[in-house]
């Protein structure tokens, strides 16, 4: 296995997305986005700041909840068959669920580190630009080549980045192909020349359940692709959510759960979590009460659980931004504790170590 990358944690993140009419050419549209409190993130060092919104004027490339997304049933993220997608609700307890969330941290609440607007400057959430056929290839270059795979990738020079143009975190770019069906994911991306540099990239066939190759990374430590479990408004705005979401958590254990394939630790403490455990928010936990948006998250993670992805801060889960987020009702979803959740024996799902396929 070769060095796991070094991953910052709980960064900020940003959006400016794109949203095809149907599957064509993406489209430029204005936009304007709601006033809302932002809840502040989990970053070390933090200042509370008031949250400010972009302009009805603003122009912003637009996607993934920019409005109701058009069905594309042609292009599933995974088969209905695949892991990100399982019930988990009635899996049995892991036999060290109680030490893993001691770890993690019982006492720490949950934070949806997306929403409306900006914070400090940059849009919350990973960005997600949608492209179509027509979208031009163009060169990147890996610091982890040996891990990554090969461009040319079909990422337009004005992409969303994570933490925006200038964001010093992460600076994920996910691009979702909905014609060729497929994600392209980078991690530390910044526009090179013509083409892009980063540091890992992956590339997601969305009808497959094929896994990474053992000990591979990709734009996320665990090896997964991070759209998959990526909360988006368009799923919420439907009143459902059918797949686990990408959570980050402080430390890790050495080596990974399926259906990771990747680890970023060397701790051997057995009390810590594997990159790829899958967690859920205990069935007796009463979600009925808190406000729509929020809720059709949380049962969410009742149904399909959560899945560690990367390093950040505790229970800090993912999605896309988008300006009709309720920043004030995910803001409720804080009222849940890491000790609302337990981990999951998710074994007797698995049908192959290099497979998403459950049984």
């Amino acid at each position: 296995m070769l060095a796991p990358i070094p991953r910052r944690a709980g960064v900020v993140a940003t959006l400016s997305v794109i949203l095809m009419a149907g599957c064509g050419t993406p489209q430029r549209t204005t936009t304007a986005a709601p006033t809302s409190s932002v809840p502040a993130p989990g970053t070390a060092g933090a200042q509370s700041a008031a949250p400010t919104v972009p302009s009805p004027s603003a122009s912003a490339r637009t996607g993934i909840g920019a409005r109701p997304r058009p069905p594309v049933s042609a292009c599933p993220v995974f088969p209905a068959d695949n892991v990100w997608h399982a019930d988990v609700s009635r899996l049995p307890v892991h036999s060290r669920s109680a030490a893993i969330i001691g770890s993690i941290g019982p006492a720490a609440a949950v934070h949806a580190d997306f929403g409306a607007g900006t914070w400090q400057g940059a849009p919350i959430g990973i960005p997600v630009t949608v492209v179509g056929a027509g979208q031009r290839r163009v060169p990147v270059t890996f610091s982890y080549g040996d891990e990554s795979d090969p461009g040319p990738y079909p990422i337009p020079p004005d992409a969303a980045v994570e933490g925006g143009p200038r964001g010093d975190g992460d600076r994920h770019v996910i691009v979702w192909d909905r014609d060729a069906c497929r994600a392209y994911e980078l991690f530390d991306a910044h526009p090179a020349g013509k083409g892009w540099r980063a540091g890992s990239g992956a590339v997601f066939d969305l009808r497959s359940n094929r896994m990474r190759p053992a000990g591979w990374t990709s734009a996320d430590a665990a090896g997964l692709s991070i759209l998959a479990g990526l909360v988006r408004y368009d799923e919420v705005g439907a009143g459902r959510i059918d797949h686990a979401i990408r959570v980050t958590v402080p430390r890790t254990r050495s080596g990974w759960t399926w259906p990771a394939s990747h680890s970023a630790s060397g701790n051997k403490d057995a009390s810590l979590p594997q990159l790829g455990q899958r967690l859920r928010l205990k069935r007796s936990v009463d979600v009925t009460r808190l406000p729509k948006q929020a809720r059709i998250v949380a049962e969410a993670m009742q149904r399909y659980g959560v899945i560690v992805a990367d390093h950040g801060s505790a229970w800090f889960i993912s999605g896309a931004p988008d300006r009709r987020w309720d920043n004030d009702a995910l803001h409720t979803l804080d009222a849940l504790r890491g000790s609302d959740f337990e981990v999951v024996d998710a074994t007797g799902l698995m049908v192959s170590r290099s497979s998403g396929k459950i049984r």
